[in-house]
């Protein structure tokens, strides 16, 4: 059994199948490629039917009605029509949820993507150096400095643990480019389980004026009942989530979308005093007077785990859900009924392996290169790896100089800025490279050096996640600001080269 790279899925080919039958795999299993040759494997996350060496994926125990079986939704959206998502990222820490999410796109995607990303200088470090050593086709990515528009958010009181940054979609439409005219708007904390066009052709559906396509609050927060005395922000019945938002950008352009939300945010703190839900809060007291502007998505595009949801009305099985929204403070610790399928599946993308998503979307033209050698090499280092000899034992070994690995800078909080006092002016920092096996030196390492340091650590998908539950549950080293972290993610396997007996 290989792996082998079709149009849009990792198929499996073998010399013998057994059609029609269905054998319970993981997705590791199937990763890994162990289990028995068939055609049809059954994930724990969901059916991946293997059907001319592509995967089509259907939920575990949904049935499709004659309706949804005649669709054309799919028809809205052109084969490389180029999907357009944007995100606010703030910080270290968040940047790690916008790489979960990033690979549940890209796994189901079938479309050219185009991230729009605003953000601190952090995230703009971290994720251009992520983006640009991932290397993967048909996916562009722009970034925009937050500071340019805090001054229009910044004078909002906020409760919301998000901060000021909670508060940036408002500023989208003004700070996005002209001529960028439609946006899928996610927060970082969401999880896709089906391909992202199918939100894109739900545009299609507005009509005239509806500029804003968002799902109905999960939870009673906007009706005031959780508790005595609740005064929440002005909103029709429960109430729109904005953790998905189809932002149709040039009729909000129209209508002068920056005065509008600012009068009303404007008036409505003068009783409220500050939001609570950061942008949710202003979204929905425009949509209360502008009701014409909201168009409303079916409630799977947002399946909201927050305290207090009632999500489980929206779906009759597990895995009608198209898109998971972990929009407690909890996150993975909230408490649901099928919280552990849903963890299940978030943790399935964010222990998969990054590289198994560089393939290209065939006919869609583009960076064809799903390698980690780029094509953009210079003529004299291509020439060096053609006279490569593929017999050489160390082969392998040699070929990785010219390898650009996909790197994760500050895989954690760093904070740690250099004392230019007189007494301090030779500050120094200890620098290390490591693996998964010499993961123990680290804690011993940072007892015996209180100062700065920078460490390099290659690893797996799967192994970044193990050392990141090892330094948050060491006291040392959790409590340390002053170690960056960055993950260098190991390409195909590893190989050792022995000289001599």
């Amino acid at each position: 059994m290989i792996y082998v790279q079709t149009h849009y899925r990792f198929g499996i080919t073998t010399k013998e199948g057994a059609e029609g039958v269905t054998f319970d795999l993981s997705w590791r299993e199937v990763v890994a490629g162990q289990g028995p040759n068939v055609n049809s494997l059954k994930a724990v996350e969901g059916i991946l039917k293997v059907q001319d060496n592509s995967f089509l994926h259907t939920p575990v125990g949904y049935k499709k009605d004659e309706k949804s079986l005649n669709s054309k939704e799919d028809e809205w959206v052109g084969k490389c029509e180029v999907i357009h998502v944007a995100i606010v990222c703030a910080g270290y820490n968040s940047s790690r949820s916008v790489v979960t999410l990033i690979k549940s796109i890209l796994f189901y995607r079938k479309n050219p993507l185009h991230l729009h990303v605003m953000g601190d200088s952090k995230a703009h470090l971290i994720l251009t150096t992520l983006f640009s050593s991932w290397n993967i086709p048909q996916m562009d990515y722009s970034f925009y400095k937050a500071d340019s528009v805090l001054d229009e958010v910044s004078w909002i009181p906020n409760k919301h643990y998000s901060g000021v940054y909670g508060l940036l979609k408002l500023t989208l439409p003004r700070a996005l480019p002209p001529s960028l005219t439609k946006v899928i708007i996610l927060d970082t904390d969401v999880t896709f389980a089906t391909d992202i066009a199918q939100l894109w052709a739900r545009f299609h559906k507005m009509e005239q004026e509806q500029a804003l396509g968002l799902v109905e609050n999960q939870s009673d927060w906007y009706l005031g009942k959780l508790w005595k005395n609740h005064r929440p922000w002005p909103a029709l019945g429960r109430g729109y989530n904005t953790g998905v938002i189809l932002m149709d950008l040039s009729k909000l352009r129209k209508i002068n979308w920056a005065h509008l939300w600012r009068m009303i945010a404007e008036r409505d703190l003068q009783t409220m005093l500050s939001t609570s839900l950061a942008d949710q809060d202003i979204f929905n007291a425009v949509i209360t007077q502008n009701q014409h502007i909201l168009h409303e998505i079916p409630c799977q595009w947002n399946v909201q785990l927050s305290d207090n949801t009632r999500s489980e009305s929206c779906y009759t099985e597990v895995i009608d859900l198209k898109v998971i929204h972990w929009n407690s403070p909890k996150k993975l610790r909230v408490k649901n009924k099928h919280a552990e399928f849903f963890r299940n599946l978030h943790l399935t993308f964010l222990e998969y392996d990054g590289n198994l998503l560089r393939r290209e979307l065939f006919g869609c033209g583009g960076n064809a290169t799903i390698s980690s050698i780029h094509l953009s090499t210079p003529v004299q280092l291509v020439s060096a790896i053609e006279q490569m000899n593929e017999d050489d034992p160390c082969y392998e070994f040699s070929l990785a100089k010219y390898t650009k690995y996909r790197t994760h800078l500050f895989y954690l909080d760093y904070e740690y800025e250099v004392d230019s006092s007189e007494n301090n002016s030779n500050d120094v920092t200890l620098v290390a490279q490591l693996s998964m096996d010499r993961l123990q030196m680290i804690q011993s390492l940072a007892k015996h050096w209180e100062g700065p340091i920078s460490l390099a650590l290659y690893m797996s998908d799967t192994e970044a996640q193990q050392f990141l539950s090892f330094v948050l549950s060491c006291d040392t080293l959790s409590q340390r600001k002053n170690i960056g972290y960055h993950i260098v993610y190991k390409e195909g396997v590893s190989t050792t080269c022995r000289y001599g007996s």
